[in-house]
């Protein structure tokens, strides 16, 4: 028998294949916005054509930054991504704020959004309507937090067998749209004037359709994350690369499929695109089917999200005597089973703040007590959502860090020159692809916080709170450390 050691060793060996990655990566990045924003997007295009090229130019910025990504994931090929490049380009607080940004603001409020959309979808399935509606919702995203955290408890190979499942679920359910799309599609689909500019270009309203695109295509970098639960760093750069492209050309077929079965002006106004393009081949069944898609997609995304932030927050554990809990694996699953439980608590204590009145009474009381303006929860903008008040909320803080992410890969050149680098951008691609990638950053922050407005305190506080924690763990590790002398 092994003794405990070499179980534990055993336990912590890398486990995760190029395939693996690419599926955690296409879980997470095809969650609900390609159902759920299409037609926004559409009704802030001129045509069909800009409506595909908008989501052709997403694909393509979310490729450039798999490049830049890719440099870093392989020349640092330790768990946790982000939070090693930015302690080691700029300082060790810029490290630590990004850790605990991710799990008291953006990984956390992503899973809560993707929670509330299996809730949302579960009650449609179930016709739950009016105030049990909200209910039911949020009791289902609580319980779809809950099992999936437990799931990536059991460890990393189990971990990764339900994302694979679920991809694969996923998968044959974009296939049936496209196929969907192209059966159902009307006699006049295919003439000139069917994909003719129906609207005049506006700069503003182009800018609102990138900024919900390259939402849409959020979570690729995330694979980053996982770098050392790869058997071969090398294999980082094949999915970065290869996820992100197929992601691309999932989109761009499945908003074909839309525009072909319910025409330009049908997918601009549809309130469930992908449900009615499915019930025009298959009526009631097609809008059922639908819904277990959007449930499947939305698991997919949770799940993922559950299995990459755990691995930053071990990292930031390993690191900061505050946080050293998070550090802690299971010797038996291999699992950060602690970071793990961290997580699933905030994300459902975010969906209670923002999906329940009583949650929304807190916050208000509690920020009213601080002297900080109230959430304006029941804005037309919001809808008096939880998916889009916790996106307008961590939006800002998220597009912050990935722009020091890309500034980062200028540092890091400057700093680790001698460094080997098994994948390395080479010019024209060095400085090309990273200022473009920074450009991108710029542009998501600004139209992110225009967006947001007054609900941008949402991510802003809990981000605020990191800074004394920052002082705190570094005086205690001070203090460790004179101990020891």
């Amino acid at each position: 028998m092994l003794d405990e050691q070499s179980e534990t060793s055993l336990a912590n060996q890398p486990k995760l294949g190029t395939w693996d990655a690419i599926s955690i990566i296409i879980g997470i990045v095809i969650g609900s916005s390609i159902f759920k924003t299409a037609p926004f997007i559409f009704s802030n295009v001129t045509g069909p054509w800009m409506g595909l090229g908008v989501w052709a130019l997403g694909g393509f910025l979310a490729l450039v930054g798999a490049f830049c990504y890719a440099e870093l994931a392989t020349t640092y090929p330790r768990s946790g991504g982000d939070y090693v490049y930015l302690t080691r380009a700029f300082h060790p607080a810029v490290g630590f704020l990004f850790g605990w940004a991710q799990l008291a603001v953006i990984l956390t409020g992503s899973t809560g959004m993707m929670a509330f959309v299996f809730g949302d979808y579960t009650a449609s399935l179930f016709k739950i309507e009016g105030e049990e509606k909200a209910v039911f919702s949020v009791a289902c995203a609580v319980v779809s937090v809950l099992v999936l955290s437990v799931l990536n408890v059991l460890g990393v190979v189990f971990g990764k067998t339900v994302q694979n499942v679920l991809t694969y679920i996923k998968l044959t359910g974009m296939g049936a749209i496209v196929v969907g799309g192209f059966f159902a599609s009307r006699a006049d689909t295919w003439t000139a004037a069917a994909w003719q500019a129906d609207q005049p270009f506006s700069l503003a309203s182009f800018g609102v359709a990138l900024i919900l695109v390259l939402y849409g295509y959020g979570g690729w970098n995330d694979a980053a994350f996982i770098a050392a639960d790869m058997r071969d760093r090398r294999d980082i750069t094949k999915a970065l690369v290869i996820g992100t492209a197929g992601i691309t050309l999932i989109y761009l077929a499945v908003n074909a499929a839309y525009i072909m079965g319910l025409g330009m002006a049908g997918a601009r106004t549809s309130e469930a695109i992908a449900a009615d393009v499915l019930a025009n081949l298959l009526g009631d069944f097609g809008y059922n089917a639908m819904c277990l898609l959007v449930m499947i997609s939305a698991l997919g995304a949770i799940n993922g999200l559950i299995f990459t932030g755990s691995r930053v927050y071990s990292a930031l554990g390993s690191e900061h005597s505050v946080f050293a809990v998070l550090g802690r694996w299971h010797p038996r699953f291999g699992s950060p089973v602690w970071s793990l439980a961290a997580q699933a608590i905030i994300s459902i204590a975010m969906i209670f703040l923002v999906g329940t009145e009583a949650g929304k009474n807190a916050v208000n009381q509690g920020l009213a007590r601080a002297g900080l303006p109230q959430i304006p929860f029941a804005h037309p903008k919001f809808g008096n959502d939880g998916f889009q008040t916790l996106f307008a909320g961590t939006a800002p803080v998220f597009w912050s860090f990935f722009l020091l992410t890309g500034i980062s890969v200028f540092v890091l050149r400057a700093k680790d020159r001698d460094l080997d680098r098994p994948f390395r951008l080479q010019p024209p691609f060095y400085p090309l692809l990273p200022v473009i990638f920074c450009g991108m950053c710029l542009f998501g922050l600004y139209s992110s916080v225009t967006f947001a407005e007054g609900v941008v305190v949402i991510g802003l506080v809990p981000l605020a709170v990191g800074i004394p924690l920052y002082f705190v763990s570094r005086r205690t590790a001070e203090s460790a450390g004179r101990s020891e002398t």
